[in-house]
């Protein structure tokens, strides 16, 4: 591995990272937690920069730092110092060690309908050290060479002039096949374009390989025990903690939307409700370089590294439109940071009921993500399901979805236990914006990769 050209793959890295943020669709990279164990080389160069480094160009790598990864999310450095390290999603991963944070997305390239990840190295990436200081750009490089993983993309081609079709026979067979949950037309979105209606759902390649819950210690599920039947941040003795539910509209911005709303809940949780901040989604859709606008991205990167490493700015200074726009945020607007930031039960992969139950009682809501079915949209009340069903008018598009879970409880009748949950299509979709989906069973991924943020507020 020594023997790379270095230059060359740093250019080949950066090809792919420059095309993150003019892609219509999320990063296809595929890589599992099994490929990325081992022994990496960090090769950084100078460490002399700002938050405003640019690591789309070539650099030349002036250090190098090797960093066992290994299970559940320990990272080892060549001077024997402990850290950690998480996945994030099946795309990229973060390291921390000896007061420094690497992050980059993996190494991908797409020949005709073929993605071809390599998950023994990366992109051109950012380092910094845990204060947000002394920025460089690195790559990272596995030791062990691996044999490139090829899958079909997941790239789903919508006709131009394809239409959304309201569905009337569709929502009778949701309706008729289970009692749990209730489904209804939305003819406002009748007729219009298919591409706006999948982009709102999640974005037609959004789709990632979900890992199964962890199992709940001992200790967690005595802790888990104790907590309430029933928890909801919109009445805490009288009084709501959550900030009102938005509209993403056709944008698939709902990572930028479940991200401003944590750490909106958040803040105003930390000040018993005397800051009541409403964040910027456009910025964060037009501003970051760790995400990719209107064709998606991940609340980890968001109100995790961008809220440390940038900070999160109110509507007033750059108002949602809902499209891919040129950061116009004043240089000058107040930011607002983020103290510390992990996947539920510490890493991607610890989450599961219990941990998501703690999380969200002693710190606040916590931003999920979850996989959309067709059924899922018509959802009116009740408490959600996946019926397996789908509209014969409509392409069968499953896609990945950020939302906020901001309680949970029981239903009196069938025991079935659920969480509420706040989306961003609008207060006129489901239960006034919010859903209840079933608990306890990682329904469509929904235990699976539970995040949280800590705000400075």
């Amino acid at each position: 591995m020594e023997s790379l050209n270095k230059h060359l793959f740093a250019c080949l890295a950066i090809f792919c990272l420059v095309n993150v943020r003019s892609s219509n669709a999320d990063i296809p990279a595929h890589c599992l937690y099994d490929s990325v164990v081992g022994t990496w080389r960090l090769h950084e160069g100078h460490r002399n920069g700002t938050n405003e480094i640019q690591c789309s160009e070539s650099f030349d790598p002036q250090s190098t730092t090797v960093v066992e990864l290994s299970y559940p999310n320990v990272a080892i450095d060549n001077y024997g110092n402990a850290g950690t390290w998480t996945l994030i999603y099946d795309q990229g991963f973060e390291v921390i060690v000896n007061g420094r944070s690497y992050f980059t997305f993996f190494s991908y390239e797409v020949n005709g309908d073929t993605v071809i990840t390599h998950c023994d190295r990366t992109s051109v990436g950012w380092s910094h050290d845990v204060t947000s200081r002394n920025w460089a750009c690195y790559y990272g490089e596995k030791d062990v060479a691996l044999k490139p993983r090829m899958r079909k993309s997941n790239s789903f081609v919508i006709p131009k002039d394809a239409k959304h079709r309201e569905d009337p026979d569709f929502v009778k067979r949701i309706n008729e096949a289970q009692s749990s949950w209730k489904a209804k037309l939305y003819m406002e979105d009748d007729g219009k374009p298919m591409e706006e209606i999948v982009r709102k759902l999640g974005g037609a390649q959004a789709r990632f390989t979900f890992p199964k819950p962890a199992p709940a210690t001992y200790e967690t599920k005595l802790r888990a025990r104790k907590l309430p039947e029933s928890f909801d941040w919109r009445n805490v003795s009288g009084v709501n903690y959550v900030s009102p539910v938005r509209n993403q509209e056709s944008c698939g911005s709902c990572f930028a939307f479940a991200s401003a709303a944590m750490m909106e809940a958040r803040i105003r949780i930390k000040t018993n409700n005397e800051k009541q901040p409403v964040f910027s989604t456009q910025d964060i859709v037009s501003c970051t370089a760790y995400a990719q606008g209107c064709s998606g991205g991940f609340a980890y990167l968001i109100a995790g590294k961008y809220g440390m490493d940038y900070g999160l700015v109110e509507e007033d200074y750059n108002p949602y439109q809902g499209i891919d726009t040129a950061c116009t945020t004043p240089k000058d607007a107040p930011r607002h940071y983020t103290a510390e930031y992990s996947y539920v039960g510490g890493y991607y992969g610890g989450s599961n009921e219990e941990n998501m139950m703690l999380a969200l009682v002693e710190n606040g809501p916590v931003a999920v993500g979850f996989m959309v079915y067709p059924d899922f949209k018509q959802y009116s009340g009740g408490v959600y399901q996946y019926t397996g069903l789908s509209s014969r008018f409509n392409p069968f598009v499953i896609v990945n979805h950020a939302v906020l879970v901001v309680g949970y409880g029981v239903e009196a009748e069938t025991g079935m236990k659920y969480w509420i949950v706040k989306n961003s299509w609008g207060d006129g979709w489901g239960l006034d914006g919010y859903f209840l989906i079933r608990r306890g069973t990682n329904e469509v991924g929904m235990e699976s990769i539970a995040f949280e943020a800590n705000p400075i507020p």
